[in-house]
């Protein structure tokens, strides 16, 4: 039974032993932790989707990263292990992705009886792919009468300003914009519009998820922002959707 999306971006930055006390990190992450909270207080099963490079949807396949997993964020800077259930005991898994270490560890910051299932779309994913997808795991989401929640991560342009990772790009801050207002505004058919070579043009990495999550609602959601901010030039939004 499908309760609510929480929609949280998915920089390293999140987690304190990789950004240390800084202002910007610290705002971005008490809002991403008060929303995952949210969602663990209708679902404690969760279903996880994010995008990500073709290699990696390769490597960990269509259907999405196991449960059993166990992976590290030493690749960007600190030995922090995470799980994507609590009971969890296999090796490190070093290949890991991003988004999966980063639902992992927002998991173990929700509560120790969550539990969360990812699945993997490509940051070059067609809109008709996105919406396939979307389907598919209302499906998921819908089957049985335990609760189960979505989370969806996924970063906005990475070009608002000149010291933002992938530079300045004019174009970023209009299509940021969009992507900000229909965000707060539950406006599916404007996510559903996004260009996406466009958006991988900007860094929009989060493009194909978003379409996502405009595809597993059926109507007009109930949105809700929790912050919504480019403080290192890269667009990120925290909040829920509801049904």
């Amino acid at each position: 039974m499908f309760t609510a999306a929480a929609l949280v971006p998915s920089p390293p930055l999140l987690v304190p032993q990789l950004s240390g006390d800084s202002a910007p990190a610290g705002e971005v992450r008490a809002a991403v932790l008060q929303v995952v909270q949210k969602l663990a207080a209708t679902a404690t099963r969760w279903i996880a989707v994010g995008a990500d490079t073709e290699k990696v949807l390769e490597t960990a396949g269509t259907a999405g990263v196991g449960r059993g997993e166990v992976g590290t964020f030493a690749g960007f800077g600190a030995d922090v292990r995470t799980r994507l259930d609590g009971d969890a005991r296999g090796p490190v898994n070093p290949e890991l992705p991003l988004t999966a270490l980063v639902a992992g560890w927002l998991r173990e910051q929700a509560g120790p009886d969550v539990s969360v299932d990812v699945h993997l779309i490509s940051t070059n994913a067609s809109v008709d792919e996105c919406r396939r997808l979307g389907a598919r795991l209302r499906e998921l989401l819908d089957a049985g009468d335990e609760p189960v929640g979505l989370l969806v991560l996924a970063d906005g342009a990475s070009t608002l300003t000149p010291k933002a990772p992938g530079s300045f790009d004019e174009r970023a801050a209009p299509v940021q914009a969009v992507i900000d207002a229909a965000l707060e505004q539950g406006d599916r058919a404007a996510l559903l519009d996004l260009d996406p070579a466009l958006c991988d043009e900007i860094g929009a990495s989060g493009r194909a998820a978003w379409q996502v999550l405009a595809s597993v609602f059926t109507e007009q959601p109930d949105a809700v922002v929790h912050y919504s901010s480019a403080p290192l030039g890269v667009g990120y939004h925290v909040g829920m959707w509801r049904r």
